[in-house]
């Protein structure tokens, strides 16, 4: 009955051509309060999940993977995963010769270059980069033109062929966190599953010095950008790999090849 009347009493305040009290500016105030808190719990909760861990299963998120120990207390971890139907021999080939200058990162190659970083994804394997040794430099970005701009590169640290690399930013935690940089380690897992399937991980470990900014650079801002990009490298080899069906046996010599042919 109440709510009858309420509907007749603004009924006739528009039929006199005045208008309804506004709600009170607390109510307002609350209302955004709650619709900002869903959309934030719905983001950490559903959302941000998924980004940090996708295609990974539950084991594999918690499985210690090489290069886990290289960065202590992480404050941002992701772990994605993909399936790949080829043997990890014909994978292989395609990851070892990732980097600036190489064969690119399989990523969104039109992106990476608006931020000048000159990236150009192969679409075949390439002789020249089939090697790979501890301590070389893998690029993510053309060398600086000033000293003052820090150099974008990782350090080989482990490379075990047809199972592992394991890249790590140059330099020491406190250098490159003294210097407002963050310091991580990205890791590229090969598994074999099967005869004709391979799983290729990969986990991304940074910790940076806490700080608000940091937090809304690297969560906020990096974060999406860094699964966008990372999910699209794994689609991309995972492309590549099975369109070639590259003979396993062939591409196990590629580096010895160009080595003979360099050499006459």
């Amino acid at each position: 009955m109440r709510k009858i009347q309420n509907l007749q009493a603004n009924s006739q305040l528009l039929g006199s051509g005045l208008q309804a009290p506004a709600k009170p500016k607390h109510t307002r105030v609350l209302y955004s309060f709650v619709a900002g808190a869903a959309i934030t719990g719905g983001y950490l909760g559903l959302v941000r999940p998924w980004i940090l861990h996708w295609g990974a299963t539950s084991a594999e998120i918690k499985e210690q993977l090489p290069g886990d120990d290289l960065v202590n207390s992480a404050h941002y971890i992701a772990t994605h995963a993909i399936t790949i139907k080829a043997p990890v021999a014909q994978v292989w080939p395609w990851l070892v010769q990732i980097g600036q200058g190489r064969g690119g990162f399989y990523s969104y190659d039109w992106l990476e270059n608006l931020v000048g970083c000159d990236i150009h994804n192969a679409e075949q394997i390439l002789p020249a980069f089939q090697e790979l040794e501890v301590g070389s430099m893998i690029r993510l970005a053309p060398p600086p033109a000033s000293a003052k701009t820090p150099d974008v590169a990782l350090q080989v640290v482990e490379n075990k062929p047809e199972r592992a690399i394991v890249l790590l930013t140059p330099g020491s935690f406190e250098l490159n966190t003294g210097a407002g940089l963050p310091f991580g380690s990205w890791a590229f897992i090969l598994k074999q599953t099967d005869a004709n399937c391979s799983r290729l991980l990969v986990r991304f470990r940074a910790t940076y010095k806490p700080s608000l900014l940091s937090f809304l650079i690297y969560h906020v801002l990096l974060e999406p950008i860094h699964f966008i990009m990372e999910r699209k490298m794994l689609l991309g080899i995972k492309t590549r790999v099975e369109r070639a069906g590259v003979n396993p046996v062939s591409t196990s010599h590629l580096a010895f090849e160009h080595k003979l042919k360099s050499a006459g």
